[in-house]
């Protein structure tokens, strides 16, 4: 069996409460990390913490936490951006210089499952790095600015977190040429976690499941409360990708960046803008686009959570 060694750059933010609006964060990255520290097929060479989700003291203090309490401290965590590269003033930090060092030793996957802004941060100051990488993994893209990112059915549009809060990483990934694989809201929104689910991994007699699915209640709730049947986990589907690309459907598109009208801001009568990630056959930048999943895909995701 081949051993995959991987990267997670995660914006952890499991039991968070939001730091800009009432109620709680994101729990998809727990998930996602504790997928591949499951997997006997991966090889986690570190983690480095990055803004996002929640800030980035809560997604290190997250990380360290997953880390010692689910592979015996074996990981090591390193802490990573505050905020979105600023290209006028380009500083590296301690999650970026880690990673750096581990692409020196040997090629590794990156799963990037919060802002790309590390990977942004290693490719400007260590560009011929980018050897190294095998691939980068990351929860982002659409087809169309009016592929919306619908939550529930109340009429919310979620952002494109991951972009949105860094588009010159993205960038940056782009023109350096670096393979880019993207598990954007067009598949994850075909793959739901409801109640039955958070009840089998309470009842498996693993801590790790056990932790996540006491955390992901209040999460699970704010979907309901928006109308919908359980909560999509955004960035599961980059882990699994990793671990059994067997199971994600993909196909090759180009991506680009292009500006239109704000769809998360309702009533925008053509004044409030934004950068929308977009793959399609056209003009752009080569990436592996992944669209659907197997049709059993729902039990392969529980099997590898309670194995």
């Amino acid at each position: 069996m081949e051993i995959k060694k991987v990267w997670i750059d995660t914006d952890l933010s499991v039991g968070m409460k939001r730091h800009e609006r009432e109620g709680y964060c994101d729990v998809d990255d727990g998930f996602a990390v504790l997928q591949l520290i499951k997997a006997k097929n991966i090889e986690i060479c570190g983690i480095s913490a990055v803004f996002g989700n929640t800030g980035i003291e809560n997604a290190l203090m997250l990380s360290k936490f997953m880390s010692k309490a689910f592979a015996k401290n074996q990981i090591p965590v390193f802490k990573g951006a505050k905020e979105g590269i600023d290209l006028r003033d380009v500083q590296t930090n301690a999650g970026v210089e880690a990673l750096a060092a581990a692409l020196k030793k040997r090629p590794m996957v990156i799963m990037a499952i919060g802002p790309a802004t590390n990977i942004g941060l290693l490719l400007l100051k260590y560009p011929e790095l980018k050897e190294n990488i095998i691939e980068v993994v990351l929860v982002a893209g659409r087809r169309k600015a009016t592929d919306y990112f619908r939550i529930g059915n109340k009429g919310n549009h979620a952002r494109d977190l991951n972009f949105d809060l860094d588009n010159d990483a993205f960038r940056t990934m782009f023109e350096l040429g670096v393979s880019v694989t993207l598990c954007p809201f067009e598949i994850s929104n075909k793959v739901w976690i409801q109640q039955a689910d958070l009840d089998k991994l309470a009842y498996s007699g693993d801590a790790g499941n056990e932790w996540l699915a006491e955390a992901s209640q209040a999460w699970l709730q704010q979907w309901l409360d928006q109308g919908a049947i359980g909560f999509n986990p955004f960035d599961v589907l980059a882990s699994h990708y990793i671990i059994a690309p067997e199971d994600i459907i993909s196909e090759e598109l180009n991506a680009r960046l292009e500006i239109h009208p704000d769809d998360t801001i309702k009533a925008n009568e053509q004044n409030i803008f934004k950068q929308y990630l977009l793959c399609d056959k056209g003009p752009g930048f080569s990436v592996k686009y992944c669209y659907d999943v197997v049709a059993d895909y729902h039990n392969h995701l529980l099997k590898s959570l309670l194995a």
